[in-house]
Parts: structure tokens; sequence; C-alpha cells
């Protein structure tokens, strides 16, 4: 596993510790690997969710440091999402 999933893991952990996340959600970060989101936090895993979202390790690193702005990384097409989009936009008011 890489340290940047590592990295991820911890900081998206933090970030949704009260947050009350009902869903599943993945990160593919490319070149990487993935990390589970569900309602009981982060994991490096990859599986099945409700919504895959996958950008690269640079953009990834900027949502979760609050660089970049998840709905613009979406609309510039640095995130593609996959799925349940109603959940990807949950899980971005928690990330922003």
């Amino acid at each position: 596993m890489s340290d940047i999933v590592n990295e991820a893991v911890t900081a998206l952990n933090a970030k949704m510790a009260d947050a009350g996340f009902d869903g599943t959600a993945k990160f593919d970060i490319e070149g990487e690997g993935a990390v589970m989101i569900d309602g009981s936090g982060a994991r490096a895993a990859d599986e099945d969710a409700d919504v895959t979202l996958s950008a690269d390790a640079e953009t990834f690193r900027g949502i979760l440091e609050g660089d970049t702005n998840p709905t613009s990384a979406f609309m510039t097409g640095k995130l593609k999402v996959d799925g349940d989009m109603g959940m990807a936009m949950k899980l971005a008011s928690v990330l922003s």
C-alpha cells in the first residue's frame, strides 16, 4: 500500500469523525490504490461502493488539504464520479 493511501486514510478519518456519512464511497487514486469510506470511517480497500471518485494523487491531496474544491475538480475533469451523484455531493460537503 502506498504512502499516499495511508495519508489519505488518516486524513479522511479525521474529517469523517463526526460527519454521519451513511453511504459507501471509494476514492480511486490513480497509480496508488483505493480508499473506502463508510459509516465506520476510511480504510485502504478496493470494494464496490455507492459512488467511486477517481483522481490523480495531486488532485486528491488538494481536496483533502482544502486547496482544491471537489466540485471545481469535477467540473474541470480532474475528478471523475461514477455512481450515485447524490452520495458524491454528500461526501463533497463533508470534505469541504
